[in-house]
């Protein structure tokens, strides 16, 4: 066992000096190989630069010679052009030189014919003068005829009269005297009931005045300060051929839901199906609903502006989905409303009151003001500010044109301004997307003479900006900086609601965050009554926008706001 151990020791040491032997000639020869792999390598390269060198060569000289040849017939063509272009030229003016001596020619007979009209209409104008003096003086005739006519008949009629009344009195004279006197006595006493019973009826009136802007104003607020109605407008058969799924659940009652069947959805097993969201609003005006019907509802918040309270009304909603018909229509809300302050301030006036009426309309574009009522040209030079007046609540915007509306019709000259220096812009969302905020400011200055009160108040009508998410839109550029400015105020809007709605008392409101805002501040809030208008798009297309703006409107329409301060004193 010793020997075979011996034997096997000696054994595996030998075998393991051969195996040290050949991983030594193997990693020689591997080193060997590497050694020609690279120094074949490095020729193959060397080679490739070389006819890459050579091919770059060749190309450089043919690209030189093309260049060389392409000169040259630049330099012919022009030389060919120029010779062109100065025949044409020479051509050119001959042609002018002879359109100008026939032109002179004409000219001047045009002037020996306007010469000899001239003449003719002097002579016929100087014949119309004598026929309209002439025609002056027996107007003047007759006139004087009719004059002395008058007078005589009147003087007759009054010489009738005074021969009736001296009939009269000498009648009276020659009956009894008494009873004449206690019949002229009962006459006057019930002449003096009459004017006290007047007196007793206008004062009660004024009464009555007062208790229906106070019971109104109550009603308003039963009714809720913030409001939220939604309007779907119709589709165009023409163009519009693809509607969403949207109905009207209480159409024949209340009208206060709309709901909408959403996108279809596919499982992971492969089931499709479809989600409908429902949504609760103040008013839900379907496709068939006309402007009449919508200011049916908001007329009496019109009327909370005349009565002395802030009032701010606003269309918000995606491009294209009816705002500006709704609210800058012939007879959309802000002619309606306008319409409505002058014929009721026209009823008040037997009651004392007298109103003065100052309107303004503004744009907030990419977070700056612009005055819709002043110059095209001065839109970026002139600066409009916001002024606050904490103690009063009112706004006023420095710099600002403001118009006295002196009558309704005053306000679609108004519209038609504005509408021409709106900032429009196409985006792939809608061709002509309005891309501002415009905002028509009505102030209504009240005084009632036999009371002493004083009433003002500020209707805010709101034509918000298209609300497009950025992959709906496509905005790219200053498109894309406008929609992102948009979007924000929007988001301001609805943070400033929210805090109205979940604020303690003195909490923060962050009005400042956003120029719209701001410019609201004191219409929107507890001294103040507010009406927001979703608007609805029916096509399948803007599905996703339409839930979008269904969902901020619900936001808003959960949010609830204090008690609304008169702005009055007596």
């Amino acid at each position: 066992m010793s020997t075979a151990n011996m034997e096997l020791e000696t054994t595996r040491r030998n075998h393991t000096f051969e195996v040290d032997d050949i991983r030594r000639k193997h990693r020689i020869e591997m080193d060997d190989v590497q050694d020609r792999h690279r120094k074949e390598s490095e020729r193959t390269r060397k080679d490739n630069e070389e006819a890459a060198e050579k091919v770059r060569k060749e190309f450089e000289a043919q690209i030189d010679k093309l260049l060389k040849m392409h000169s040259e017939e630049l330099v012919q063509m022009e030389k060919r052009l120029k010779t062109e272009v100065d025949e044409e030229r020479s051509r050119r003016t001959r042609e002018v030189l002879e359109l100008q001596t026939e032109y002179g020619l004409k000219m001047k007979n045009v002037g020996l014919e306007v010469d000899t009209k001239e003449r003719e209409a002097q002579l016929i104008q100087g014949e119309l003068i004598n026929t309209k003096a002439e025609l002056d003086r027996e107007r003047g005739i007759k006139v004087g005829l009719q004059d002395h006519l008058a007078e005589a008949t009147t003087h007759n009629l009054t010489l009738d009269a005074a021969n009736k009344a001296m009939k009269a009195k000498i009648d009276f004279l020659e009956s009894d005297s008494q009873a004449q006197s206690q019949a002229f006595n009962d006459l006057h006493r019930r002449m003096q009931d009459a004017i006290e019973a007047a007196e007793l009826a206008n004062e009660k009136l004024r009464q009555e005045e007062t208790l229906r802007r106070k019971l109104h104003n109550q009603v308003q607020e039963l009714k809720g300060n913030i409001r939220v109605m939604c309007r779907v407008r119709p589709t165009n058969p023409e163009t519009e051929t693809d509607p969403a799924k949207i109905g009207f659940p209480d159409s024949d009652t209340d009208s206060k839901e709309v709901a909408v069947q959403g996108p279809e959805k596919q499982s992971a097993l492969g089931n499709v199906t479809t989600a409908t969201y429902s949504y609760s609003f103040d008013r839900v005006f379907g496709p068939q609903s006309q402007n009449g019907e919508v200011f049916e509802e908001i007329s009496q918040l019109v009327q909370s502006a005349l009565d002395g309270y802030n009032v701010c009304i606003f269309c918000y909603g995606q491009t294209g989905s009816g705002k500006t018909f709704t609210m800058s229509s012939t007879d959309g809300m802000i002619p309606r409303a306008t319409a409505q302050i002058y014929a009721e301030a026209t009823r008040l006036e037997e009651k004392g009151w007298r109103y003065k009426m100052e309107g303004s309309f503004v744009e907030v574009y990419n977070e700056s003001y612009n005055d819709l009522l002043g110059k095209s040209e001065d839109l970026d030079k002139k600066k409009l500010e916001v002024r606050h007046d904490p103690a009063k609540k009112t706004t006023t915007l420095e710099n600002a044109v403001s118009v006295t509306l002196d009558g309704p019709d005053r306000v679609d000259e108004i519209l038609k301004t504005a509408a021409k220096n709106r900032s429009v812009a196409a985006t792939k969302a809608n061709q002509r997307s309005s891309r501002s905020h415009s905002v028509f400011i009505l102030k209504l200055i009240g005084e009632n003479s036999k009371t002493g009160e004083r009433s003002e108040g500020t209707l805010n009508l709101v034509d918000l900006a298209g609300s497009e998410r950025l992959e709906h839109s496509k905005a790219e550029g200053a498109r894309l900086k406008e929609t992102q400015n948009i979007n924000k105020s929007l988001s301001c809007l609805g943070d400033v609601i929210n805090a109205l709605g979940s604020r303690g008392e003195g909490g923060h409101v962050p009005y400042r965050n956003s120029k719209l805002t701001y410019l609201l501040q004191y219409s929107l809030g507890g001294n103040s009554k507010t009406l927001m208008f979703v608007m609805v798009s029916p096509l399948q297309a803007h599905l996703q926008e339409t839930i979008t703006s269904l969902k901020f409107a619900t936001k808003v329409h959960n949010t609830h706001i204090g008690t609304a301060k008169k702005q009055t004193k007596a």
